[in-house]
């Protein structure tokens, strides 16, 4: 115990707790327990005290007791002040440290984090870490700064990739587009083209049912057409055989009857042929309107005037409007056809001592009614709805009076094509009433200028003793000799004739005729070849050409009329007519010689 200079004293004790052997330390006071205590330790006054059981093989041998001083809170304090001082020197040799550390190493690393938070918040990845130095920190800038530019190499390389991507995404999605739009055009063309197909399909079924009926209708035009065209041809031919014939004797009388006869169905074949025509001329589109302001006053004078003959010679009274001072949009000449051929129906079929009453009035905005109104006896509900039918003359066949069928439906066709329409009322046992409406228009300024010298009568051109030459140029026998039977009424002309255009125009050079009638169709040179020869040669510029043919389509008339003739007249010839064409072209000579002979030479 003697070499532990910190133990105060000890003892050991016996198994039974007695006190066998003891140690005090010479410099101390220490009392020694007699017996031992229970096993443990105790602290007191600095002191530790401490017993502890002796065993052997699990056997009780005794108890050793120790008494030492305890020395903890010295070495704590000792311990605290080393610790101080330790920890004041490794702090100012870390300040040291963190200094250089923080130049060299922190202020690189945080730069570069500075940069790292820019290019993360901004996505520019054109930023770059600076090099503050040449150690290993200057190596993780420059790692760090090929970093960025790789990302920024493929960051682009991504966006470049990227867009195409959605380039190509938005083209699929354009194509896509595209495709669907297609797809419902196609859609909608496969349907429009089918309705089109069955539409077609049925305009076709109805075209064939109208060519059914058309060609029925067709059939029944031809039958009556025919029937209507033998018909006066029956009566001409046979009054014909009957006057050239020997067998069948006859009286002067009787001549004269049957030529009248042989006439009046030779004008009404004339009227079915013209009428037949004029209809083929408007189904076949043919006919040339000319559309102007027509004076309504004027045209119903002329119809009056032109009817009033037959209303005479059959009673009938005859009622025209005192002023109509409107006009109307129309071709005058058709005009004029429609207005005749009403007023005549309205005059041939009524009663006798009746009236017919022509009026016009306004019916609607823009438009005007001319209506025609009879005393006959009127129409069946059936009869009207089958009035305007060709050769359909609701049973008057049989009748006194003579007609084509024809005549309405020219007339309604003419309306029509004129923009206006057609109408009819009946009242059976009293009379019916016709009636069409044309727009109302405002009259234009008229520019016809000397009309009246058209109709003036043969002038003092040639004295009595010296009547006109006319040449007439014809190649048919017949139509030769019948000018010549009217040109001999007339002591103020002769005739000198050719068969054929060559000697024609040899006969006016030589003789210098003041008048020349030629026909068109001619053998060798026709009439219009003709005309352009005598239009060369200074000899016979200046001699009037009247065209007198049997070419009687307009765009004939237009077309000899454009070459240059003073006249163009139709045959069969309307001997009035042919008279005041001669009579008309003598006025303009007459003028023109007195014109030369007054102009000073």
């Amino acid at each position: 115990m003697r070499l532990r200079p910190k133990v105060d004293a000890g003892a050991i004790y016996n198994a039974r707790g007695q006190l066998f052997a003891t140690y005090v330390a010479p410099t101390k006071d220490v009392a020694v327990p007699r017996t031992a205590g229970a096993e443990g330790v105790q602290f007191a006054n600095g002191k530790m005290s401490m017993f502890r059981t002796i065993r052997d093989n699990g056997e009780v041998l005794g108890t050793v007791y120790l008494r030492t001083d305890y020395e903890l809170l010295s070495r704590f304090g000792d311990y605290l002040l080393i610790a101080i001082i330790a920890s004041l020197l490794a702090m100012g040799i870390s300040y040291l440290l963190m200094r250089r550390l923080n130049r060299v190493v922190t202020q690189p690393v945080l730069a570069i984090a500075d940069v790292a938070r820019e290019v993360v918040a901004t996505g520019d990845y054109s930023r770059r870490a600076e090099r503050l130095s040449d150690d290993e920190v200057a190596e993780l800038a420059d790692t760090f700064n090929r970093m960025l530019s790789e990302i920024e190499t493929r960051t682009r390389e991504l966006e470049n990739s990227n867009r195409e991507i959605a380039r190509e995404a938005e083209q699929r999605s354009q194509a896509q587009k595209e495709i669907m739009r297609l797809n419902e055009e196609l859609e909608q063309r496969v349907h429009e083209r089918t309705m089109q197909l069955e539409q077609a399909n049925g305009e076709l079924a109805m075209a064939m049912e109208e060519a059914k009926s058309a060609n029925q209708a067709k059939s029944a035009f031809l039958s009556s057409m025919s029937h209507e065209l033998r018909t006066p041809l029956n009566a001409i031919l046979g009054f014909a055989q009957i006057l050239t014939s020997d067998k069948l004797p006859s009286t002067l009388l009787q001549k004269k009857e049957f030529a009248n006869h042989i006439l009046k169905s030779g004008r009404h074949l004339l009227t079915l042929i013209n009428e037949i025509l004029d209809l083929a001329k408007i189904e076949s589109g043919a006919v040339a309107l000319s559309m102007e302001p027509v004076a309504l006053q004027e045209i119903l004078a002329e119809c009056e005037s032109m009817v009033a003959p037959l209303a005479g010679q059959r009673g009938i009274r005859l009622l025209f409007p005192e002023e109509c001072k409107t006009h109307v949009t129309a071709d005058r000449t058709r005009l004029k056809q429609i207005l005749l051929n009403l007023l005549s129906n309205a005059i041939k079929y009524n009663r006798q001592g009746g009236a017919v009453v022509a009026d016009c009035s306004p019916s609607g905005p823009g438009l005007l009614r001319i209506s025609v109104q009879d005393t006959g006896m009127g129409l069946q509900p059936e009869q009207v709805r089958s009035l305007f039918q060709p050769f359909n003359r609701l049973g008057q066949e049989s009748g006194a009076e003579e007609g084509t069928g024809i005549g309405l439906v020219v007339t309604k066709r003419l309306v029509e094509l004129m923009g206006g329409i057609i109408g009819v009322t009946s009242s059976l046992g009293v009379g019916s009433m016709f009636w069409i409406e044309l727009k109302a228009t405002e009259p234009v300024p008229s520019r016809v200028e000397g009309a009246a010298d058209r109709v003036a009568p043969a002038t003092a051109g040639h004295a009595e003793e010296e009547p006109a030459l006319i040449l007439y140029v014809e190649d048919n026998p017949a139509n030769l000799k019948l000018v010549e039977e009217i040109i001999s009424f007339r002591p103020d002309l002769r005739l000198l004739s050719a068969p054929d255009g060559h000697l024609g125009i040899e006969l006016a050079r030589a003789h210098h005729p003041d008048i020349i009638l030629m026909d068109i169709n001619l053998p060798g040179v026709n009439g219009i070849d003709a005309l352009k020869l005598l239009r060369n040669d200074p000899r016979t510029a200046d001699i009037p050409v009247i065209a007198l043919t049997a070419n009687a389509m307009p765009r004939d008339v237009e077309k000899g009329l454009a070459a240059g003739f003073f006249r163009y007249l139709i045959k069969p010839i309307n001997i009035d007519e042919f008279t005041e064409a001669i009579n008309s072209t003598m006025a303009f000579l007459a003028r023109r010689d007195e014109k030369e002979r007054s102009t000073p030479t």
